[in-house]
């Protein structure tokens, strides 16, 4: 897990912030992307909605291997969840994210806490050596 590390990302956690405090925690996923879009578009802020990833294999390419919720400006993996709880699963999907993307840092958001800050994961690419 790491820091929020730039404006871009405490602008997009500041509206996640915004709209979990108008709707509250128990909706689905699609209500809280739909809504985080809606911000994200009044903002300006630049993003791509359920980006197709691409994984290659031995010479083969999966064309859509993996679908993630947000690409803002093309740095930022955003993946959201409305669930009871996350799991080492989730933080997994988000760093092949990360990684397949090439975006520099993901967040992964679960709306279904009472307070979204106790929602909400960072991520960096890993180091490589």
């Amino acid at each position: 897990m790491a820091v929020v590390t730039s404006p871009l990302v405490q602008a997009v956690i500041g509206h996640a912030v915004t709209v979990h405090r108008v709707l509250g925690p128990g909706l689905f996923e699609s209500v809280y992307a739909r809504c985080l879009v809606h911000e994200l578009e009044r903002s300006r802020i630049p993003f791509r909605e359920q980006v197709a990833l691409p994984l290659k294999y031995e010479g083969l390419t999966i064309a859509c291997a993996y679908r993630v919720d947000l690409i803002i400006a093309d740095e930022l993996v955003v993946e959201m969840k409305s669930i009871e709880r996350l799991l080492p699963l989730h933080d997994s999907q988000v760093l092949t994210y990360l990684k397949l993307s090439g975006a520099r840092q993901a967040l992964l958001i679960n709306f279904n806490v009472r307070r979204l800050v106790d929602g909400i994961k960072s991520f960096l690419p890993p180091r490589r050596a």
